[in-house]
């Protein structure tokens, strides 16, 4: 496995790649990121697989996503969890905050997210 620096730079990039708005509107693009056995518990307590997020992403407006206090774990040598602070700003500039974490897998030489948690944050303070 690549030095944690490396690792670290990679998962952060394909997270970030995940709340691009293109990306998030690209059913093709979603694909390729969320692996086929993909479960998230969303923030609101449900729990969904790929299909359901994918079509709840295409629905979903506009809206401008930051990541902050960005960490990982590796928890093999083909899995990578990854926590963050999100910062969601929406068109109008109100501001929503949760904590994530996401589980990311390597298959061949491409990562994808297996396992994802959204849970709602107040602002830092």
């Amino acid at each position: 496995m690549n030095n944690l620096k490396e690792i670290t730079s990679t998962i952060r990039l394909l997270e970030e790649k995940l709340v691009e708005s293109g990306v998030r509107h690209s059913v093709d693009e979603l694909d390729k990121l969320l692996a086929d056995d993909f479960t998230e518990f969303g923030r609101s307590g449900n729990v969904y697989d790929k299909r359901v997020v994918i079509g709840r992403i295409q629905k979903e407006e506009t809206a401008r996503m930051t990541l902050s206090d960005f960490k990982i774990v590796i928890l093999a040598p083909d899995a990578i969890l990854a926590t963050y602070r999100a910062t969601k700003t929406e068109t109008g500039g109100q501001k929503s905050y949760s904590l994530r974490s996401s589980i990311w897998r390597k298959t061949g030489d491409k990562w994808q997210m297996f396992f994802h948690q959204g849970t709602a944050a107040a602002a830092k303070p």
